[in-house]
């Protein structure tokens, strides 16, 4: 039997990647699921929160349940939310999750407890919110429907505050200004690094970008600061000078002391508001995951009116970390990593990451790209790291034909070090072929989209664990 063959048996039929739905239940929550992405998709953004609001206020406003943590920046806001969950979880707070994209199905965007909601809960939530979102649809606020993601949102901060929870861990769609996640008062907004990213919809610069984004900083609020660009700094602080709010630099207020690898991820000494901890085990790999740390903890200090945790929280807390598809192993033999490095700032973590944790050598891409994305920019940063890239598609309507991607990295690489393989599956038997040919060494990244990463970990390792 061939690896595609393994690997195409293993996917769980009822899962949405699956050969065929299951009944019942699953079924109905994969109809619902069908519906929802029918609507104005999260790409073609309709900027403004005039939809959300509406359909909150029908409903009481449940966004302003509890206290919110919110976070935006242009990489590296997913992990540092799930970072931020766990350190509070560690504090015995019952936390609601709100994040995007999802991997495989939907009902990952909304975790409460850190775990996703379950199939029946999600399509329990649409049904209390449905009969809002149709009155709200009717009137067709600036002109469209509510949005998939403006639907989701909806439906996170109900489920919220229906289970209910203590604190909301929310990373915002798309800039942070009218963002729909935006329908509330921060009392702790975390602005993770600002890089060149929708610049069709942002701005074509790190300041302009930093402005929308600045959006989420509220008065009063406390301002966690990831380290940015200079230009994107000062608009920042900028921010937080005009409405009072009170920022946390890192570097200045908070950092990254030292680290060191360690088997399954690496050891950390963060500088924090209760002084230097240390040999804090961080089950994720990279300098970059590292930062994102020091940023978690930042943020729950923050919110806890800038008292230093207890050291055994923050060890509890960042011990139990979860981050499916972040520099994950999730093949071994050849060794196969999947990440959702989707842009150049990206790609570049991501590499480093690679290099000192994994050291493949040759180092095979499984590669896809959604064409609003700066592939160029991201294949100029493969070609030196990597002896072949395999272009396949993505499976969305937004995804970067194979044969345009296979003509962009031949471009740069020569036609003998590219291969173009539209589907996913047999893009990583191809990968996996190169590899064992290529020598007990080398090893193979799949990546440059989360939809690819979210399909390549369906296929490769199913029963991971999703939270």
């Amino acid at each position: 039997m061939s690896r595609r063959r393994a690997w195409c048996l293993a996917a769980p039929h009822g899962g949405l990647g699956g050969a065929r739905p299951m009944l019942g239940a699953m079924h109905d929550h994969r109809a619902l699921v069908a519906e929802l992405i029918g609507r104005w998709p999260e790409h073609r953004v309709a900027p403004g929160t005039e939809r959300v609001e509406a359909v909150l206020d029908l409903m009481g406003r449940p966004q302003e349940a509890a206290p919110l943590i919110h976070l935006t920046g242009t990489n590296g806001k997913g992990s540092t939310a799930i970072m931020i969950d766990a350190l509070l979880r560690a504090q015995g707070l019952r936390t609601g999750r709100f994040s995007s994209p999802h991997l495989v199905d939907p009902a990952e965007r909304i975790c409460l407890d850190g775990a996703p909601l379950s199939p029946e809960r999600f399509d329990g939530t649409w049904a209390m919110v449905e009969p809002y979102v149709r009155l709200v649809d009717e009137r067709l606020l600036g002109g469209v429907p509510l949005t998939f993601f403006e639907v989701l949102t909806v439906m996170a901060y109900t489920a919220f505050a229906d289970a209910p929870v203590d604190v909301l861990v929310v990373e915002v769609g798309l800039g942070g200004t009218w963002d729909a996640t935006n329908v509330a008062a921060a009392q702790v907004a975390v602005v993770m690094p600002i890089a060149l990213d929708h610049t069709h919809l942002l701005g074509g610069t790190t300041a302009e970008i930093a402005a929308e984004k600045a959006g989420i900083i509220k008065p009063d609020c406390f301002a966690v600061l990831a380290g940015q660009e200079p230009q994107a700094a000062a608009v920042l602080l900028d921010r937080c000078a005009v409405v009072g709010a009170v920022p946390l630099r890192e570097g200045v207020d908070f950092a990254v002391l030292d680290r060191r690898l360690a088997v399954g991820g690496q050891v950390l000494r963060l500088s924090t508001a209760g002084g230097p901890v240390g040999d804090l085990r961080l089950p994720l790999h990279g300098a970059a995951m590292a930062q994102n740390a020091g940023c978690a903890v930042a943020a729950v200090e923050a919110f806890g009116g800038l008292r230093g945790l207890d050291p055994s929280v923050i060890e509890e807390g960042l011990g139990a970390v979860v981050a499916p598809a972040r520099t994950e192993l999730v093949h071994a033999g050849p060794p196969i990593v999947v990440d959702t490095c989707h842009n150049p700032a990206a790609v570049a973590a991501t590499l480093a990451t690679l290099d000192e944790a994994f050291a493949f050598a040759p180092q095979i891409a499984v590669w896809a790209a959604m064409v609003d994305k700066d592939v160029d920019g991201a294949l100029d940063l493969l070609e030196p790291a990597c002896a072949h890239v395999v272009a396949t598609q993505a499976a969305s309507l937004r995804a970067l034909p194979a044969t345009l991607l296979g003509e962009k990295a031949r471009a740069r690489f020569g036609a003998d070090r590219v291969s173009v393989v539209p589907e996913v599956a047999d893009a990583l038997d191809r990968a996996v072929t190169l590899a064992d040919l290529a020598g007990p060494t080398a090893g193979v990244l799949v990546g440059g989209s989360v939809v690819l990463a979210g399909q390549a970990r369906h296929l490769l390792a199913p029963d991971k664990p999703l939270a």
